[in-house]
């Protein structure tokens, strides 16, 4: 592909990152997209053949990113509380700024029995990929009496991820990054243990 053709993907690419956290799968057409971007309908078909194929584009898009930042944490010396941290506070400052309101996997994950196959296998992807770095984390951060798990590391995992994804909505249904910051604020209160702290996890 051409310099060219990566740029216009990449364009149709944030285009669909865009319509699928705001509006949900159902909620936006390649003439949409066209309209946002200028790119001709053609064009987005020859990139993206169908808009299952943009979806799951997105969601892998997602992924690799949130790969790249987990490893960038880690070669700065990021702790197992420091990466914890660090992925709330990611979602604290999408919600305020609005930059991203909602993870697509989550407005896509809303949608789960409505998705075309392919879709909603990536969905399923997504969140197991999420859990596979959440999990040892945690259990690492317990270990190391870090963060105090008043259940199963696959639990609590499990909780951290509701609560999170449930304070998205709860800031998008009520309008205001502020109950978003709440709740994770809340979320990093109950399970890290302060540092000099005596208690156990």
């Amino acid at each position: 592909m051409t310099a060219a053709g990566d740029l216009t993907a990449a364009r149709i690419l944030e285009a669909g990152r865009q319509f699928i956290m705001r509006r949900g799968y159902g909620g936006f057409s390649y003439a949409d997209i066209a309209e946002a971007t200028g790119i001709r309908k053609a064009s987005i078909h020859h990139h993206f053949p169908s808009k299952a194929d943009l979806a799951v584009a997105v969601l892998k898009q997602a992924r690799d990113m949130f790969d790249e930042d987990v490893a960038a944490l880690r070669a700065n010396g990021a702790d197992d509380v420091a990466q914890l941290c660090a992925y709330i506070q990611h979602w604290e400052r999408c919600v305020a700024d609005d930059s991203a309101p909602f993870c697509v996997g989550g407005m896509l994950g809303a949608e789960l029995p409505a998705l075309p196959d392919e879709v909603a296998r990536e969905v399923t992807a997504h969140f197991a990929h999420l859990t596979a770095w959440l999990e040892p984390v945690l259990e690492s951060a317990a270990k190391g009496r870090r963060v105090k798990l008043g259940a199963s590391v696959q639990v609590e995992a499990a909780t951290l991820v509701s609560l999170i994804y449930g304070a998205m909505l709860a800031a998008r249904a009520y309008g205001g990054a502020a109950l978003f910051k709440a709740v994770s604020d809340g979320a990093i209160e109950r399970l890290v243990v302060p540092r000099g702290s005596t208690k156990s996890a």
